[in-house]
């Protein structure tokens, strides 16, 4: 039974892992699909975190039941809940599904594993942490994050080879496009998404840190979580009644779109966020961010299985279609970098592992200190003893 029970400790929250970012990259497509045909992204972010807050304020209450003497409604705090939903929620989001708009599921993988990066520099440059270039540690978090701009940057310039051709660029095939899930944008948006989601990656690492220095503070991890996402959600309605002043895309129809809202939100609020608290809580903080980069095996898989197509570089020569065909051909021809992902893929991980170092070097460090401060303190009292002998 102790073995069997030390298997599924193992297996559990792997599967879970696994499904979790597998269900993320379904939901990102389905978005795609439902922002191509005509929603508005800014209505989409307002409306599922407007669902993902009724569901998570009363549920944070639940899940955290035990009394704590410390207040959230103080003001240091409302301030970092104001900036964690100006950060996580409304400024990322609007610009990840606006980005999203404009390239591809790929792309905001991509894009998505320089958060660790990004979180470096930006310990670095205020000069708010000073890495030891001497350590393996810092060394592996100065390459990873220069291997990862390496592979945005390949993702977004470079012009490879088909490694898979489409049987869908034969042009008797093109009208059965319209029913398949849209998984491309237009060449020339592509870079504008690219930024777009950077730019939503610099969010969340602001985020991170902000999220880091709050929870030391007020350890309840769901009330943070829960306060934050409504903030956000204001500042979301606020922003989206600027950008999206068509009343009738606020409308909301009995339809899939519908159902893609109130199946994004109630994941994103409740499923997913308790899946990687229980993982974190099992297997430790860097457990959860390790099975960020299996985005790019679904979206990869997806992609083939959607569009028939793989590609080495970012996008390819589209060679001249009819007019009436053009708009759906760009849906498919547009093809990812899958050597671009592959080296961010790896250069997150670098970093990863270099945290990861980091942290167990700092608690060597810590246990070391303990033991030399119980040796003084021990010390003392065995030269009391020898005395009192004497």
């Amino acid at each position: 039974m102790g073995v069997l029970r030390e298997k599924m400790g193992e297996v559990v929250p792997f599967t879970l892992m696994v499904i979790m970012e597998g269900c993320t990259i379904g939901l990102t497509i389905l978005a795609k699909t439902a922002i191509t045909g005509g929603m508005s992204p800014f209505v989409f972010v307002v409306y599922t975190n407007v669902i993902g807050s009724l569901l998570l304020l009363p549920f944070s209450f639940i899940f955290h039941r035990e009394r704590t003497e410390q207040s959230l409604l103080t003001f240091p705090l409302l301030v970092r809940i104001f900036f964690l939903g100006l950060t996580g929620i409304a400024v990322s989001q609007n610009l990840a599904f606006v980005g999203l708009s404009y390239s591809s599921p790929i792309v905001v993988c991509a894009m998505g594993l320089l958060t660790p990066s990004l979180s470096f520099l930006l310990s670095i440059i205020p000069r708010r942490t000073r890495p030891n270039w001497r350590s393996s540690s810092s060394q592996a978090e100065v390459t990873g994050t220069l291997i990862s701009i390496m592979g945005a940057v390949v993702v977004e310039l470079y012009k490879g080879p088909f490694i898979r051709k489409s049987s869908y660029f034969y042009a008797h095939q093109l009208k059965v496009i319209p029913k398949r899930l849209v998984f491309y944008s237009a060449p020339d948006n592509w870079i504008l998404g690219a930024i777009l989601l950077a730019a939503a990656s610099l969010s969340v690492a602001i985020w991170n840190v902000i999220q880091l220095g709050t929870v030391k503070q007020y350890p309840q991890v769901m009330k943070v979580a829960s306060f934050y996402s409504l903030a956000g959600t204001i500042q979301c309605l606020v922003f989206s009644l600027i950008m999206e002043r068509d009343l009738n895309a606020w409308k909301l129809k009995l339809n899939l779109e519908l159902l893609l809202i109130v199946v994004t939100g109630v994941f994103g609020s409740i499923i997913r966020s308790n899946v990687h608290l229980a993982c974190s809580r099992m297997k430790g903080p860097f457990y959860v961010p390790m099975f960020k980069p299996f985005g790019i095996v679904f979206a990869t898989f997806f992609g083939v299985t959607f569009t028939n197509s793989l590609h080495y570089g970012s996008f390819h020569f589209i060679p001249k279609v009819p007019a009436s065909w053009s708009s759906n051909f760009l849906q498919i021809s547009k093809s990812y970098s899958v050597i671009g992902t592959l080296i961010t893929g790896m250069g997150y991980y670098a970093v990863m592992w270099g945290q990861i170092r980091e942290e167990e070097l700092r608690k060597e460090r810590d246990v070391e200190r303990t033991d030399d401060s119980s040796d003084q303190i021990k010390a003392p009292l065995l030269q009391k003893q020898e005395e009192a002998q004497v």
